[in-house]
């Protein structure tokens, strides 16, 4: 499969990016060279290779969910740059 300079042409316009012509013909070889480097991993055998989303094996690093004390709202809103007995003080978003 080869990459045109049309079919870069159109990516470079769906992605509204201005692309001059050299820059058009630069990125055109390194499309093809990226996808006859992709022929080239297909020539492998892969059918021993157990399939995998993550290089490493990944596990969950959270803590677990525990129902806990909650901080005391006064100590809570101590370092907040405003507020008053109850509540944080937010500037108004509209």
């Amino acid at each position: 499969m080869k990459i045109t300079l049309d079919e870069v042409e159109h990516v470079a316009r769906l992605a509204r990016l201005e692309v001059s012509a050299d820059e058009k013909q630069h990125l055109t070889e390194q499309m093809n060279r990226i996808l006859l480097y992709m022929e080239k991993l297909n020539e492998l055998d892969t059918t021993e290779v157990v399939p995998t989303s993550h290089a490493i094996d990944l596990h969950n690093a959270f803590r677990e969910d525990l129902v806990e004390e909650s901080l005391p709202r006064k100590e809570s809103l101590e370092n907040a740059p405003e507020a008053n007995d109850a509540e944080f003080i937010v500037p108004k978003v509209i």
